[in-house]
């Protein structure tokens, strides 16, 4: 099943603040087969529940989910139809080992306890739903989230490194080329991309992820466009 439609127009007409809840339903939902088993209502409503749970007791939690979901969504590639969050193949190196995923075996562990109790649904579901239940949990929009994505048994799946951004290349126009091949190739456009980096006003930077340290915005643990008002009046 293919993204519906109007998605990208959609991310071009939204605020800012919205572009990574348009993009996560987008690239997540180019991974969804229409005859793929899907779990229970009730599986889903306590697997929302949870998630919740796991955002109240740690709140770097949230951004952390959110970052596991575009991660695992943001490997699609629309020219081969290949990567995007279908599969889960996180759990699995060599993808777990690339270096723009380190940092979220705390997130995958952190769900696990959640997938154990509910057989009926897939990592790939988990996954995209606890970054969708995360943004709307930390005062973002409703995210479109639907079930039927299925799960890849190996690593020989597994997407190959660099099809996620770098945190730098060096020059800024070495940069600006990167994030321009790395979301091109998902089917955004330049005005998707600028909004998808709204999603920086959540979480915080980490040594051994980027080699960058500490927050992007006063406010790490919600949905807003704070990363958008820092760049403009204190850059």
């Amino acid at each position: 099943v293919a993204a519906r439609p109007g998605a990208a127009a959609a991310a071009r007409a939204a605020p800012a603040a919205a572009g990574l809840a348009l993009g996560l339903a987008a690239s997540s939902a180019w991974s969804v087969w229409a005859d793929a088993p899907t779990p229970a209502p009730a599986s889903i409503a306590t697997a929302k529940q949870r998630i919740q749970d796991l955002i109240d007791e740690d709140p770097d939690m949230g951004p952390t989910l959110v970052r596991l979901a575009w991660h695992a969504s943001g490997t699609y590639d629309v020219a081969t139809k290949t990567g995007g969050s279908d599969g889960a193949t996180m759990r699995f190196s060599p993808e777990a080992d690339h270096g723009a995923n380190a940092g979220l075996g705390a997130a995958r562990d952190a769900l696990e306890p959640i997938k154990a109790d509910l057989p009926d649904m897939s990592y790939s579901d988990l996954w995209t739903l606890a970054g969708a239940t995360a943004i709307t949990h930390m005062g973002g929009p409703d995210i479109s989230w639907r079930p039927g994505r299925v799960d890849k048994d190996s690593g020989e799946d597994c997407t190959p490194d660099g099809r996620l951004p770098d945190a730098d290349k060096g020059q800024i126009g070495h940069t600006i080329r990167h994030l321009r091949d790395i979301f091109y190739r998902q089917g955004f456009n330049d005005q998707e991309i600028v909004a998808l980096a709204g999603a920086h006003a959540l979480g915080r930077c980490h040594t051994n992820a980027s080699g960058y340290h500490g927050p992007w915005t006063r406010a790490p643990t919600t949905f807003s466009s704070e990363y958008f008002r820092e760049l403009l009046e204190n850059t």
